[in-house]
């Protein structure tokens, strides 16, 4: 599996997004901040290898997805001892289906590589349930916006009022829109604004997971940081009437 992980991340550039290190660490740090807000069914959208939805278990239904069909024939051999998982290709801005609609939708680093985020948005809001969520993750603050950015397609980067905006005009209500990962933001634009980096040091990346990360989520568990290196959004459906 891991030559054709190599394989399929180089074709896709998703290696170069991920900073080419495990990050363990980090991965539980994302399911600590998104799982709160998700109900017993969920999809992920652009699921890549399906790091993150490893970490996602207890669930009912977990539908895992990515537009590269490479990507959705390794996720399905990676979850295939797991019932409650299936893996679907799914592209935004194609018409997307489900055969039932889930309760959550988690996009991580997803929505800054479309255009228009809010038709995608307005898209995505048709695969879930009336009241349920979708839960963005998505690259903070245009200060750090750089050479990176323009490589791996992003559109823009966010922050809590912006990426409040999308979800305004897609036809959803905002239940949360936060910065989190001070440290790290402090650290990228270090590297990248600053230090001109184009592409995560893998090294630097391991450091950056063993150590700065468990000292971020104990000061996120105590204060809301001002600025960080993602923004969090959790966007609400309508409730059915």
């Amino acid at each position: 599996m891991q030559e054709h992980a190599g394989a399929f991340s180089n074709a896709t550039g998703r290696a170069l997004e991920q900073g080419g290190a495990d990050q363990p660490r980090y991965r539980r740090y994302q399911r600590e901040l998104i799982a709160p807000y998700c109900g017993r069914s969920v999809l992920e959208v652009g699921a890549g290898l399906g790091e993150f939805a490893a970490e996602l278990t207890g669930l009912d239904r977990l539908v895992v997805t990515d537009a590269d069909p490479g990507a959705v024939a390794l996720l399905d051999k990676r979850f295939s001892d797991r019932p409650e998982v299936e893996a679907k290709q799914l592209a935004l801005g194609n018409s997307l289906d489900l055969a039932e609609p889930v309760e959550s939708v988690i996009a991580i680093n997803v929505l800054e590589h479309i255009e228009d985020d809010a038709a995608a948005l307005a898209e995505l809001a048709k695969l879930v349930v009336p009241g349920g969520t979708i839960v963005l993750w998505v690259p903070g603050y245009q200060q750090l916006y750089g050479e990176f950015d323009r490589r791996v397609g992003h559109f823009r980067r966010y922050t809590p009022a912006t990426v409040s905006d999308a979800v305004l005009r897609a036809g959803l209500t905002v239940e949360v829109a936060k910065p989190v990962n001070l440290l790290g933001g402090i650290a990228w634009w270090a590297a990248v604004r600053r230090g001109g980096s184009t592409a995560p040091n893998p090294k630097l990346v391991a450091i950056y997971d063993r150590v700065v990360v468990p000292i971020t989520r104990a000061v996120e568990r105590r204060v809301r940081v001002p600025f960080g290196q993602t923004v969090l959004c959790v966007a609400r459906t309508p409730a059915a009437k």
